[in-house]
């Protein structure tokens, strides 16, 4: 599918990025630039027809596409489980030597504060208080609209929304650290349409990609400015409007640029850790000093409704029913904008889930995460419940009118709510800053030509789409407010819809190359095992022991490069002259060097041009170990591992002999040739003796 990249380091952290500054994608970036800034000129000057067409446009979205949104968060999830529990689910989003640079503590706490914004401290207030009151289905105030409200938040915010999450990131992770192509969501079409990725359809995929981002982002961060705008009323007198909404943009914009600047493993991993003990300590805050029984026995029934009715729900268009604009403003809104988001947080998950196994990277996405939801929603949810059903009808009227004045005005109804609605308000600016910090640094990757996937886009375009993000939310909420977000989410979501089945498609069949790979190894291990040798001779009485020295020897870096000059090249070069012997005239081996590395190459066509034979011995220098004697002067020691076409293989062939080595290059490529009988359908001969 692709070259493999020798530079992946055996430990997951890999090599430092390339010397100067990412190439700008100008094609994505001007596009998706040009893009933003019409609907952020237009909302301005014409807010009145903006906000009559993006309705209008809404409607038909609505109309003609329902469906599909709601069948396609049906089959991503689907997808996504069956891949996990399948035999897929042991592949890594890496080489299978890999292994994850964050703990699995500060990985869940990334995972979800970059995939959770403001919007769900408002909405589980606002959402159950509005589908108890008026339910898309039968009649309001009843103890089964209370039932289905907070499971109805726990849908829209739940496993659905996730699992296109882990789509994307699952995607982009396998190809980058599996394969080596850039880690784009363009990538991902690379089974599809092969090179054509680098041409007008990827740069088509990855605009889309960007502008689903944005509008996305810019609808949380809207969400979000008024809801902190309410909260710092309450708390300084701030008065509400566009002027505060405003200055709170450019204050969070710029914590989240310089979060952003500062990169993933600094600023971004520690507000996101800060957001999480924060959020909790909020949550439990209200569990205990308010009725801690109901709430408890609350939870347990809304898990219990949500694990029956899901099935149902999943599939739920009300084709029978007349629910006027509810599927518009509820479902599709959220399926639009996960989809929206989807680009987004899967790049960014995979920036962050490097090493972990399929299985692994899916159960995190669909289970941490919405452990969090259930914990928020369950507690606040139906905590507002409790207070409608109480007879509080002005605490009604607040939160179903909107989503910030809900929560603010459920926190009056507990103690100390100068200090709780202080918390929130940080814990708002915290959730806003880990989303516009995330989503400026994704949208820099996706429009630049990143040489490595550890390396991250320009300063430069982080500030550039964090300030773009700044002025489109500002822009948008000039129009119409939150309801003008959603719809322009649900707009810009649609393009984006189509390509992540394009996706599913371009995952399964790479996995179905990556499965035959794997059972070509399978068949080929007798004959591997079998056919080694040493020297041409029967193992001598000394050899264990040349063995064990082998194993603990730590050879200097200058010894590494003497071994594949003196060796390794010889070896290669002899098998390559064979291979021309017996017909494959562009078989060569060489003695190569990349970013100052000495290595050594095979290369051998095998009719199929997108799966030639490569067999590549790369060395990696590492710090001495702690096992085994001192070498005096010396502080490293260089492994020379072997690289296929699908990348580090993990073990290393220093002091191989030359028939050993070249053993080792046969057994390769007998396993490859096995590998495109598998892939190209080739019958396996019947017969064979009888029983």
């Amino acid at each position: 599918m692709s070259t493999a990249d020798p530079t992946m380091s055996t430990n997951g952290s890999g090599p430092a990025a390339p010397a100067g500054l990412p190439p700008v994608k100008w094609v994505v970036f001007i596009g998706a630039a040009i893009g933003t800034a019409v609907v952020t000129l237009w909302a301005f000057l014409a807010p009145t027809n903006a906000q009559e067409v993006l309705g209008a446009v809404v409607g038909w979205v609505s109309t003609w596409f329902g469906w599909y949104y709601v069948a396609l968060a049906t089959a991503i999830l689907v997808f996504v489980i069956g891949i996990a529990i399948s035999r897929y689910g042991k592949i890594r989003l890496g080489p299978e030597h890999s292994r994850p640079a964050f703990s699995t503590a500060t990985w869940a706490a990334m995972l979800f504060a970059a995939g959770i914004g403001t919007d769900l401290m408002f909405f589980a207030v606002y959402e159950p208080a509005v589908q108890y009151l008026t339910p898309p289905s039968g009649p309001g105030q009843t103890v089964e609209a209370a039932r289905e409200a907070t499971v109805w938040a726990l849908f829209h915010y739940g496993i659905s929304g996730w699992g296109m999450y882990a789509l994307m990131g699952m995607a982009m992770g396998y190809f980058a650290y599996r394969m080596n192509l850039p880690l784009a969501v363009r990538s991902a079409l690379y089974p599809l349409i092969g090179k054509r990725v680098d041409g007008a359809i990827g740069h088509s995929v990855d605009i889309a990609a960007v502008l689903g981002t944005i509008f996305g982002i810019a609808t949380s961060l809207g969400i979000a400015v008024v809801g902190l705008n309410v909260g710092l009323d309450l708390l300084f007198g701030l008065p509400q409007g566009l002027a505060v909404q405003a200055a709170l943009l450019v204050v969070g914009v710029g914590v989240a640029t310089v979060s952003a600047v500062s990169g993933v493993d600094r600023g971004i991993k520690l507000l996101s850790q800060a957001n999480v003990l924060l959020a909790v300590l909020l949550a439990v805050y209200i569990l205990v000093t308010g009725r801690t029984s109901y709430l408890l026995n609350a939870a347990v029934l809304n898990i219990g409704d949500f694990v029956q009715r899901f099935p149902a729900m999943t599939m739920q268009t009300f084709a029978y029913e007349d629910t006027g604009d509810w599927m518009s403003l509820w479902t599709l809104f959220f399926w639009a904008w996960w989809v929206a988001w989807a680009s987004f947080v899967g790049l960014f998950l995979a920036r962050i889930s490097r090493g972990r196994t399929i299985r692994e990277f899916v159960a995190g996405c669909l289970v941490i995460p919405f452990s969090y939801i259930v914990m928020w929603i369950t507690i606040y949810g139906n905590a507002a419940i409790e207070l409608i059903r109480s007879g509080n009808t002005q605490f009604a009227e607040t939160a179903s009118a909107s989503p910030e004045g809900g929560f603010y005005a459920l926190l009056a109804e507990y103690p100390a709510f100068t200090f709780v609605a202080g918390l929130a308000t940080l814990v708002g600016l915290l959730f806003y800053v880990t989303s516009a910090d995330s989503g400026a640094l994704v949208m820099a990757n996706l429009s630049s030509h990143l040489r490595t996937v550890h390396e991250d886009g320009r300063a430069g375009l982080r500030i550039f789409w964090a300030l773009a993000t700044g002025a489109l939310t500002l822009a948008i909420l000039s129009v119409d407010g939150i309801f003008a977000l959603q719809f322009a989410t649900v707009i810009m979501g649609l393009p984006f819809a189509f390509v992540l089945v394009a996706v599913m498609i371009g995952l399964f069949r790479a996995l179905r190359v990556e499965a035959h790979r794997a059972s070509s190894l399978e068949r080929m291990l007798p004959r591997l095992l079998s056919g080694r040798s040493i020297d041409g001779t029967q193992p001598s009485p000394g050899s264990w022991r040349r063995r064990l020295t082998r194993a603990l020897a730590h050879p200097s870096p200058e010894r590494g490069r003497e071994y594949l000059v003196e060796t390794a090249l010889p070896a290669l070069r002899e098998v390559a002259a064979e291979l021309q012997q017996q017909g494959v005239e562009d078989a060569e081996a060489e003695l190569l060097e990349q970013d100052g590395i000495t290595y050594v190459e095979l290369k051998a066509p095998t009719g199929d041009p997108e799966h030639p034979f490569r067999y590549c011995i790369w060395p990696q220098e590492l710090p001495l170990p702690a096992y085994g004697p001192a070498i005096v002067g010396q502080e490293t020691y260089v492994r020379l591992e072997v690289h296929l076409d699908e990348g580090g293989q993990g073990y290393d062939v220093m002091g191989y002999t030359h028939t050993q080595l070249i053993d080792d290059v046969l057994d390769q490529y007998e396993r490859h040739l096995e590998f495109l009988r598998l892939q190209h359908g080739a019958p396996v001969e019947a017969g064979g003796p009888a029983n």
